[in-house]
């Protein structure tokens, strides 16, 4: 039996009277080494529950290798850490999760395959779908409350009603779970929406919404569609995340709480989405594409209850008021804001060139036509096609099926354009200098697709490219490695540089604390910190800061290297106290 059961209008834990008072807090967008402190500042704000999703394509990048449990993916001991904080723990596996992560979440091996249905009951999926349960389940139901862990309540799949209606594709994953030992509570969650209710709803199992305000008509909804039963809104969004080019999104502390305690005044359970929204650190981004592709930031702050760097923010102390009229919040100190480095300024004084490098960085793939990073079989980052022009003079590159997702353009090695797939860019003018000078082009892939049907949408060259109406063939084609190391560095000199390349600098460290990176004169690229990855900065914003984990900086020197993708004015970097996200837009 179940830890968590329902009744006609609530839940019971262990028999007793129980509402679910959680937030949002996803494991692999926190370094584990603040796991700890994170689940205790959601315990102080009096949630008594957490959720986090479990992204697939990071636990299975390979389908014949084994799961991956270990760094930033230790579930287990994320699990257990939640357990010794009191708090519970509802697990969102998916399969697909959106979550504004790369690809939603589905494994690049599976949606690269145009034959696979995805999200729907075609064995090719489902068959997928078991084998990672297989793995995952195991490793899962020591933390289950059936085995007296945290877990009381388990997603099946994720907003399913706003994609398709494949009941029997719903009916296998909760059939799926049951057969693997999952005793706990199942619930499905879409948007407060009566059709997203209908097709993404399966009897038996709970029916969550989502939404972020109208709380009267989206509680409503919810009964309409099921006269009986917890009230429970799985997705209270109090903020919203940011795409590169638009605004940084913040919603009012006020507002927010304000809704909050009329969800609670109901009745009803909540899951804040998000508590703390963390970092996509690395290439995890994913992307939205409706009219026009449209990546999403590095940093997933969310203007969450905490921030970025796990400060309580406005919300934190709005929401802990609200909560403490409906239930009992801990008489404990509320959290002050962590410790931060002092201003330091990094001399990035020394460089590598990249396109020179590409061939010690990858083997070339020799074809007559590209290819896509799919097909090169590393689709994450960036890939490197180089071919010869076969005449001098004035003439038009045309991208027959345009690129995937960012293109820059060199020609002998000096660069000559840039073309991106938000822009729907095809065509690019260029000067070529002599016969047989050489093209090469660098595409990044700036996150993969999570959320609708154009998830798994290929990466790269997506066609032939032509000069002036003529097929350019053979083509070398390199998968880059996502993160490059015995770099060549050497003295940067005083020459400006305007190819990618990258840049090297060191800078001591007292105590470490955290920091975020700042780079002005800095234009596009990637920045790691003692090899880790910070993920990707663009002075297009509104993001104009990195997040640097105190964990990841170590008493004594540190090694700064950035990967900039176009010239800069900058010969240095900074690191300061105080994060930028951009201009805001309050919704």
């Amino acid at each position: 039996m179940p830890a968590l059961t329902t009744t006609s209008d609530g839940f019971l834990l262990h028999g007793e009277p129980f509402r679910i008072i959680s937030g949002a807090l996803h494991y692999f967008r926190v370094h584990p080494g603040l796991w700890s402190d994170r689940l205790r500042k959601a315990r102080l704000m009096g949630l008594n529950t957490v959720e986090t999703y479990i992204p697939w394509n990071h636990h299975q990048p390979d389908p014949e290798g084994p799961l991956l449990l270990d760094g930033f993916l230790d579930l287990p001991r994320f699990l257990r850490l939640a357990q010794d904080e009191g708090l519970r723990v509802l697990l969102r596996p998916g399969p697909f999760i959106c979550a504004e992560w790369d690809g939603g979440g589905l494994p690049d091996w599976l949606t690269s395959d145009p034959d696979i249905r995805l999200r729907t009951s075609d064995p090719r999926f489902t068959g997928a779908v078991d084998r990672y349960l297989d793995l995952l389940l195991p490793a899962l139901r020591p933390h289950l409350a059936a085995a007296g862990g945290p877990v009381i309540g388990v997603q099946v799949e994720n907003e399913y009603g706003a994609y398709g209606d494949d009941s029997a594709y719903l009916k296998h994953l909760a059939d799926a779970f049951r057969a693997r030992g999952v005793e706990e509570l199942l619930f499905t969650c879409d948007q407060a929406d009566p059709e997203h209710l209908a097709t993404g709803s399966l009897p038996g199992v709970l029916v969550t919404g989502t939404f972020g305000s109208r709380v009267e008509q989206s509680l409503a909804r919810l009964r309409e569609h099921r006269p009986e039963g917890p009230l429970f809104c799985a997705e209270f969004w109090i903020g919203w995340f940011d795409h590169w080019g638009g605004p940084h999104h913040v919603r009012d502390a006020a507002d927010a709480a304000a809704d909050l305690d009329r969800l609670l005044s109901a009745g009803a359970s909540v899951n804040i989405y998000m508590f703390h929204g963390g970092t996509n650190f690395g290439f995890t981004n994913g992307a939205n594409h409706k009219h026009a592709y449209t990546p999403t930031v590095t940093s997933y702050d969310y203007d969450a209850a905490l921030t970025e760097c796990g400060d309580p923010g406005p919300k934190y102390h709005a929401f802990r008021e609200v909560i403490a009229r409906h239930a009992t919040v801990p008489d404990e100190p509320v959290p002050a804001p962590g410790p931060k480095l002092p201003p330091t300024p990094v001399e990035l004084s020394s460089r590598a060139a990249l396109l020179p490098l590409a061939g010690s960085l990858a083997a070339a793939v020799r074809t007559d036509m590209p290819v896509t990073m799919d097909e090169l079989g590393g689709r994450t980052g960036y890939a490197l096609y180089r071919t010869t022009l076969p005449a001098d003079g004035d003439g038009l590159l045309h991208f027959t099926r345009g690129v995937g997702d960012r293109a820059q353009v060199f020609v002998d090695g000096a660069p000559v354009g840039v073309l991106e797939s938000e822009r729907h860019d095809t065509s690019l003018p260029v000067r070529v200098p002599r016969p047989g000078a050489t093209l090469e082009v660098l595409v990044e892939n700036m996150g993969g697709v999570n959320y609708g049907p154009r998830i798994g949408a290929p990466k790269g060259l997506l066609g032939p490219v032509s000069f002036n109406g003529t097929d350019l063939t053979g083509w070398d084609c390199r998968p880059l490695p996502p993160v490059p190391d015995a770099l060549p560095f050497a003295p940067a000199g005083d020459a400006p540089v305007t190819v990618p390349a990258f840049h090297r600098g060191t800078f001591e460290v007292g105590a470490p604390a955290d920091a975020f990176l700042a780079l002005p004169g800095w234009t596009k690229g990637q920045a790691w910190v003692n090899g880790f990855h910070l993920g990707r900065y663009w002075n297009r914003g509104p993001q104009r800061t990195l997040y640097v984990p105190a964990p990841v900086l170590r008493p004594g020197p540190n090694e700064l290297v950035l990967l900039e993708l176009h010239g800069c004015t900058a010969t240095r970097a900074l690191l300061t106290d105080t994060p930028d996200l951009g201009p805001e837009n309050t919704w």
